[in-house]
């Protein structure tokens, strides 16, 4: 790839997204040695993302930094920290950060909603569909979810560890079909640029190699938890998702603006779209636990693409609960495909063959309209 075409690959793969999560480290957020949030810079990010929003992208923002802030307003050494003192740091700082986001993007009438997730949320089912849903929600409704993890409550063996892979997590979550992560350094290179002069930066990357992975170092110290290892590994789940994902500089002002127009990074790129992924994942790596049977004219509908309703169902088979993997059929038991259905076995069986209107009457609260949205849906 020639240094002339680099810019074009940001610019294009920017202009094109639909919904971007943008992951900022602590290291940009967060002086180390005051633990006071970089206000001038959270600014300049703000607008970018205000002119983001304005051409149409949606925007999910992960951040680091309340650890790194509530820290120092405890008076907690430098460090490793004991989990109960990560956990009162977050609890502290996590705050003042989310105070931060909200007044900078107020002067822009931004809303902003702050939305905390363990590994927990993103690997049980359910929790995973409640918080989907509650992301979509706010993007449909224009706030700015601003996620981080939630280290007051996660123990050791439901954490993430670090917000790179927490941030690629959410790219898949919500079907973002891009995820940036401003750090401090520019990209992939070659070798690590601060010992080896004739190291590169490596502007894009389609196959996450031996090679590639080889060129991961250990983690700097700093505020931060993350390093390219880490960052490796969330575009790993990325690129599975369908999701392009782009190592950039964060530490100049006006982060996104320099991205898009063009400044240094190395982009990974998947080789399918977060759609298509989501659908090859319901159809091959998930059991079903029931089946739901349709009629005629439900078959067509789904073979146009188009969501199950409860009106063509005829018959609900198995035990399941909400967010669970059923399978699709026809009358003569032909399998259609695989979904995940929006109810229990149980409301299933009450609303099957009935209209989308009466889901609240018969069932005593508003669902969904559909019983497997077509974006839950994979038909063979």
């Amino acid at each position: 790839m020639t240094a002339a075409a680099e810019p074009l690959l940001s610019r294009d793969r920017l202009s094109q997204a639909r919904r971007v999560v943008l992951k900022i480290g602590s290291a940009l957020l967060v002086d180390q040695r005051t633990g006071h949030v970089h206000r001038q810079w959270m600014e300049s990010l703000a607008e970018d993302i205000v002119a983001l929003r304005q051409r149409g992208v949606e925007v999910v923002v992960v951040s680091s930094g309340a650890v790194a802030v509530g820290r120092r307003h405890l008076g907690l050494p430098d460090g490793v920290l004991k989990l109960e003192e990560k956990q009162a740091a977050a609890a502290t700082g996590q705050i003042r950060l989310a105070h931060a986001y909200q007044e900078v993007m107020a002067h822009h009438s931004v809303i902003v909603s702050q939305v905390l997730l363990t590994l927990g949320d993103s690997e049980d089912r359910r929790r995973y569909l409640n918080a989907r849903a509650t992301l979509d929600t706010l993007l449909k409704l224009g706030a700015l979810p601003v996620i981080n993890e939630n280290d007051t409550v996660a123990t050791t063996e439901i954490r993430f560890g670090d917000n790179d892979r927490l941030a690629a997590r959410v790219a898949m979550m919500c079907g973002a079909d891009t995820l940036v992560l401003f750090s401090d350094i520019d990209g992939l290179y070659t070798a690590d640029p601060k010992g080896d002069p004739t190291a590169r930066l490596i502007p894009e990357v389609r196959e996450l190699s031996p090679e590639i992975r080889a060129m991961a170092g250990e983690a700097r110290p700093g505020v931060g938890t993350g390093g390219m290892v880490t960052k490796l590994l969330a575009a790993q789940i990325a690129m599975g998702a369908g999701c392009a994902m782009a190592i950039a500089p964060g530490k100049p002002m006006h982060p996104l603006q320099a991205l898009t127009e063009g400044g240094p990074c190395t982009w990974f790129l998947p080789s399918t779209t977060p759609r298509a992924a989501r659908k090859k994942w319901i159809s091959g790596a998930i059991k079903p636990l029931g089946s739901v049977i349709v009629d005629a004219g439900a078959v067509k509908a789904l073979r146009d693409g188009r969501s199950l309703l409860p009106a063509g169902v005829t018959a609900i088979d198995g035990d399941f609960q909400r967010g669970d993997a059923v399978a699709v059929k026809t009358a003569d038991g032909t399998l259609l495909g695989k979904g995940l259905i929006a109810y229990s076995a149980e409301d299933a069986r009450a609303i099957r063959g009935r209209q989308s209107s009466e889901i609240e009457d018969i069932l005593g609260y508003r669902g969904r309209e559909e019983l497997i949205h077509r974006d839950d849906l994979a038909i063979d």
